[in-house]
């Protein structure tokens, strides 16, 4: 396995933080993590392709080690993230792509892949796989995810801010210590009087308010013609099952591009970090590059 490679890359006027894992010459994954998260959420995943696939893994404007947004209420939105993408394939000369995105990960995956908000992208991405993540989401998750990530806590000591990882993220599904204790320490960041504070700029919440229907997306979703796989958490209270059922019907569903596979032991949204979960990963990807 290639060691991992910390990287930035100037888009759109920002400073956008990457971890690069594989040969460069190799086909390309793009692993987006979710909302509150950073990318090296994907640090396991990226860790299983490596030797396969050149895996990069973004920290999304305002999360992890990227800079944070001036613009907070225009630019912390899937629109501007589509921009941040397409700079991106094109500073990295990513050509195509497989997408593996986790909730809001998989949204960016889906207006960059439908190719209505850059066009640039059309045809760039082979394949989606969407982890927990729907053209439209559940209204009463997104208000708890609003209520936690909009006012991020603070703690006196790392043991406590991993506590609070546990409790919150506990739909992830298992994780060891040791990536429990990964996860607390590559979110952290340190608040000028020295607590301790999930990282992320609390502003992106803004999304929410500044773009009330964000995530309602099915323009995009629908004008998708490349291979889908969804991965929902079989407690998942983002992803309904009349959600996924419509999908069936419409888009990649309607055109026979859409596979489910419903994930035990984890809610929203799988960790993507234990073999069963690789090798979900593994055969779809497997059956898009036979075809």
């Amino acid at each position: 396995m290639t060691a991992p490679r910390s990287r930035y890359a100037s888009c759109a006027g920002y400073e956008i933080h990457y971890m690069e894992w594989g040969d460069p010459h190799a086909p390309v994954v793009i692993a987006w993590h979710g909302l509150a998260r950073t990318g090296r959420d994907m640090d396991d995943l990226a860790a299983h392709l490596s030797d396969r696939y050149r895996v990069i893994c973004p920290d999304t404007l305002g999360r992890g080690l990227s800079q944070w947004a001036s613009r907070p209420d225009t630019e912390y939105s899937l629109a501007f993230y589509a921009r941040l993408t397409a700079e991106l394939f094109d500073r990295l000369d990513v050509e195509h792509a497989h997408w593996v995105g986790t909730s809001m990960g998989g949204a960016i995956g889906t207006v960059c892949a439908a190719g209505l908000q850059e066009s640039t992208l059309a045809g760039r991405i082979r394949s989606l796989l969407l982890n927990d993540n729907a053209p439209r989401l559940a209204e009463a998750a997104l208000q708890r995810i609003r209520a936690y990530a909009g006012q991020p806590p603070s703690f006196a000591t790392m043991a406590e801010l991993e506590t609070f990882f546990r409790q919150v993220y506990a739909p992830y599904g298992w994780l060891s210590d040791d990536q429990w204790r990964r996860l607390a320490d590559t979110s952290a960041r340190r608040l000028p009087d020295g607590r301790l504070t999930p990282h992320y700029d609390p502003a992106m919440v803004r999304q929410f308010t500044a773009h009330e229907n964000d995530y309602l997306i099915w323009q995009h979703y629908d004008a998708l013609r490349l291979p889908v796989l969804l991965l929902r958490g079989e407690s998942s209270d983002l992803v309904l099952p009349e959600t996924v059922a419509e999908m069936r019907t419409r888009g990649p569903g309607a055109r026979g591009l859409l596979e489910v596979v419903e994930v035990p032991g984890c809610g929203h949204a799988p960790a993507l970090n234990v073999p069963a979960h690789y090798a979900l990963v593994d055969g779809f990807l497997a059956r898009v590059e036979s075809k």
